[in-house]
């Protein structure tokens, strides 16, 4: 049977999902994203006069993570124990990481997906003085564990 979209109700209007009667349990998430950096902004990093560009999308991350549910109409707010967003320079551009835990009746995934997209973004912003051609890609969840839906981990 193929599973059905969970925030709309059985005449097709958009709805936020009942979880009263789910237990409150561990969940966790993490999320990725990968920012394209030409050279000359590669370059550039260290010397930004805005500030550390990494530094400033890792909080900007952090921070968008805590406010998912007023940028995602229909995402329940959430105690969010934990949310961490690494930076890993590579060659061509900045790999992002995120992870976010709760203890809630509903997933934490859209808030380690939106400090990915967050601090992606951000990233772009701090650097688009030197190049507008970053490009943002592969904002995807890596993995998730608790819920009645389990272990996820994407396939590589």
């Amino acid at each position: 049977m193929a599973k059905k979209l969970s925030h709309y109700d059985p005449e097709g209007r958009a709805r936020m999902v009942d979880v009263s009667g789910k237990a409150a349990t561990r969940r966790e998430a993490e999320a990725s994203a990968f920012v394209d950096l030409p050279a000359a902004v590669l370059a550039a990093l260290p010397n930004n006069p805005k500030g550390d560009p990494l530094e400033v999308a890792r909080v900007a991350g952090i921070m968008a993570a805590k406010r998912t549910a007023e940028l995602i109409p229909l995402c329940h707010p959430l105690p969010l124990a934990h949310v961490a967003v690494d930076m890993r320079l590579c060659e061509n551009g900045v790999a992002i990481t995120t992870k976010a835990v709760t203890t809630a009746e509903t997933g934490v995934e859209m808030e380690a997906l939106v400090a990915a997209s967050i601090s992606a973004l951000t990233l772009y912003d701090m650097v688009k003085g030197v190049d507008k051609s970053v490009t943002i890609r592969d904002i995807v969840l890596e993995r998730k564990s608790g819920g009645k839906s389990g272990e996820y981990r994407r396939k590589k």
